[in-house]
């Protein structure tokens, strides 16, 4: 197993050049966030990763964690390593100084996590909960209970979840069974069962916040009538110190494929007296406020498949690089490394110009909400929010299967050797199974995509987005250069397929809606295409003015340059084979039926 080093390059280059670094840096309340202060954090991010978290990554997933009498006990090294985690500020980075954060841009912050993920996935879940519940308590939480908890969840001395599914739904979350019943002093007793929660238990802090979905006693069926609770795992006192163990325990815990470190628990609410919890926001619109913090995630879990993407890629390059076998097809020189073999550099090649055309759209996002929460102009903020949101799940659906499909090919580079735990590939692509499944499935994103995100405003929200593609491949086209005229043509042809596929669902969702159900994964498989694309144009655009002015480094703009030159080579013309797909419409699913897989 490699270690990891962080692709700081890389990530500043995208922030800069791509993600409009430094317009954010301008906006209210991020002036702070100078050029010197991100290269100092990027730095020390990066050796916290290196140094801390990876070394415990393979530790992590060898012994996993453990059920016993007085809870979870975390794998050996966990506890120190979030202490320093947690000293060093790292779970503040981006969250309000009001309660304790830094304020920094959410631009920056992604790096970070990217970093931390790449290092220890297992380890990172356990921070991105919780930030996504202090993301729902901002929202919705009273005064009163943002002062009890808030400052403790930023700093991370306290953790967070979400408690959705249960046994019997699934995703199905209208079918979720867990009641709360009011009591006088104004606190709910929650009952029922959770499953599938992430760090529902550990070792790592004294207390754990859960936010769990549950239903009033006249709450109306359906989705309609879900709650959002706050049940800690101790009772807080009036003064701050924890109180009673609440009637909130973990039951099992999973045994799963891949994250083995990251405890998934069974979760009991009030199998004694009830668990005392406290309403978040308005009754009945529990659902509304877990989609605040579901974002938050989703977007944190398509960083995920990019950053295991990074890491797999990192190690399969230094196996291909350090492995002889075979002859030079060009040369006839024996036994060369394998790097030399032109599928393996073919296979590298997809793993590196997958891996940084996500980067690009997660980072890109990541610009775009700052940009929704700070801008001081209300219809910017409103726009740059509805382009974040459209891109939400084009990131988690592409960003976690790229995320298996990369990792997958580290493991083909490696050979038999990929196959052989010892090696540490088989690990990263354990780990991205789950992405296309947790936080919504892929077929939830492309829904997602498809109903709630392209149809809510007449489709505006993507014209957009085709508008500044097409400017892209214009530019492209316009350089006077065979390289970057070459990418722009890709590009173009790509967007056509795209604009087809968007103006046939668009005519075909209200008569055809089976039709559109089964395009639905083809068409967020072509967006990511495409939206990956756009910003590989983009890379290269700035690539090449960079090698203009002879200013930075030649080889890394050079590579840039072939990077995404590959990108629009290989990639891109697969948007037409989407497109066709897409087009088929019902013929796609026509005569079959439930006797069919009898």
């Amino acid at each position: 197993m490699t270690d990891y080093r962080a692709p700081i390059k890389d990530m500043r280059f995208v922030m800069d050049e791509l993600a409009a670094f430094n317009e954010i840096a301008r906006l209210p309340g991020c002036e702070e966030a100078t050029p010197d202060l991100a290269d100092a954090i990027l730095d020390e991010a990066a050796k916290f990763a290196g140094e801390v978290l990876a070394p415990l990554n393979h530790v992590g997933d060898r012994q996993g964690c453990t059920l016993g009498a007085e809870g979870v006990t975390t794998p050996t090294g966990w506890k120190a390593a979030y202490q320093q985690y947690r000293d060093a500020g790292w779970n503040g980075i981006t969250l309000p100084a009001e309660f304790g954060g830094q304020g920094l841009p959410d631009l920056l912050g992604i790096a970070v996590k990217e970093m931390i993920c790449s290092a220890n996935m297992a380890f990172s879940l356990g921070p991105l909960l919780t930030t996504g519940a202090v993301e729902a308590l901002l929202t919705c939480a009273s005064d009163e209970l943002k002062s009890t908890y808030l400052e403790k969840m930023v700093s991370g001395e306290w953790t967070g979840t979400m408690n959705l599914t249960e046994p019997q739904a699934g995703s199905d979350l209208a079918l979720i069974r867990s009641r709360a019943e009011p009591q006088a002093d104004g606190t709910y007793r929650v009952f029922g069962q959770k499953i599938f929660i992430t760090y529902g238990d550990h070792d790592m802090t004294d207390n754990i916040v859960h936010l769990v979905l549950a239903r009033l006693p006249d709450a109306p069926a359906g989705v309609k009538g879900i709650s959002m609770f706050l049940v800690p795992k101790f009772l807080v006192n009036a003064d701050g110190s924890l109180g009673a163990r609440n009637d909130a325990h973990c039951v099992s815990i999973e045994h799963k494929l891949g994250i083995h470190a990251s405890p998934t628990c069974v979760m009991a609410f009030g199998d004694k007296e009830g668990a005392v919890g406290y309403l978040l926001g308005e009754a009945n619109r529990g659902l509304e406020y877990m989609f605040i913090m579901m974002n938050q995630a989703r977007l944190g879990v398509g960083l995920q498949g990019i950053a295991l993407g990074e890491r797999a890629y990192q190690q399969a390059l230094a196996y291909a690089r350090d492995r002889k076998q075979g002859r030079d097809a060009l040369t006839g020189e024996a036994l060369v490394s394998i790097d030399r073999h032109p599928d393996v550099r073919r296979m590298l090649m997809l793993m590196k110009s997958r891996v940084e055309a996500c980067r690009a759209l997660t980072y890109y996002t990541a610009g775009l909400l700052d940009m929704a929460h700070k801008h001081p102009d209300a219809e910017v903020r409103k726009q740059k929010l509805y382009l974040a949101e459209l891109m939400i799940p084009i990131v988690k659906g592409g960003g976690t299967e790229m995320g298996i499909e990369v990792t997958s090919l580290g493991m083909q580079i490696h050979g038999g050797m990929g196959f052989i735990e010892e090696t540490g590939a088989a690990q990263h692509w354990r780990d991205s199974r789950i992405t296309t499944i947790y936080e919504g499935t892929t077929g939830i994103q492309a829904n997602d995509l498809l109903f709630r995100k392209l149809m809510r405003d007449q489709g505006a929200t993507v014209k957009l987005v085709f508008g500044e593609i097409h400017a892209t491949a214009k530019t492209l086209g316009a350089s006077g250069q065979p390289e970057l005229q070459a990418i722009g043509h890709k590009l173009g042809n790509a967007l056509k397929a795209w604009t087809i596929a968007t103006e046939w669902l668009a005519g075909n969702v209200k008569n055809g809606l089976g039709g559109a159900l089964a395009a639905a994964v083809p068409y967020l498989h072509l967006a990511v295409t495409v939206s990956g694309g756009w910003m590989m144009g983009k890379t290269a655009l700035a690539a090449a003015g960079h090698l203009t002015r002879g200013d930075g480094d030649r080889i890394f703009y050079r590579n840039k340059l072939a990077t995404a030159r590959f990108y629009a080579d290989q990639l891109l013309p697969q948007a037409s084979a989407y497109a066709e797909t897409v087009t088929a419409g019902d013929a796609a699913t026509a005569g079959i039926d439930a006797e069919l897989f009898a």
